[in-house]
């Protein structure tokens, strides 16, 4: 989509998407393990408003949800975000909680052209990360 200078450009394109998590990335540095793409924003960038993550199996105890951002394709990825996910038994009563990243629309995440973000968690736990956005 063409932009004109100085002019305001919303979100032209809805999108959704999940990423699968199972093994654990321990690595902090700019080249993780075991990371999962979630997002890739479009030619003009994204405005991300709601990521959540469920789990797909009992979590005995709390575990550490992970975000990186990554502007060159996933050759390097920036750790800039965690969130917890509380300890939680699997049964068939019960509803699953979802860990809550805290974006929306007040407090959305603004992607750059192309940048990619990728999901990870700190143990082996299966959990599935949630991601809604618009393409600019």
């Amino acid at each position: 989509m063409a932009v004109t200078a100085n002019s305001i450009i919303t979100p032209q394109t809805p999108q959704s998407s999940n990423a699968a998590c199972s093994a654990a990335n321990t690595t902090y540095t700019t080249n993780p393990t075991n990371t999962v793409l979630l997002i890739t924003a479009g030619a003009n960038g994204a405005r991300v408003t709601r990521i959540g993550a469920i789990a797909l199996e009992t979590l005995s105890t709390a575990v550490q949800l992970q975000l990186f951002r990554s502007r060159d394709a996933g050759v390097t990825k920036s750790f800039f975000e965690s969130a917890l996910a509380a300890a939680y038994t699997m049964a068939d009563t019960t509803e699953v909680p979802t860990t809550d990243f805290g974006f929306s629309d007040d407090n959305p995440l603004i992607l750059a052209p192309g940048e990619r973000l990728y999901a990870a968690v700190r143990v082996a736990k299966q959990i599935t990360f949630n991601a809604e956005w618009a393409d600019y």
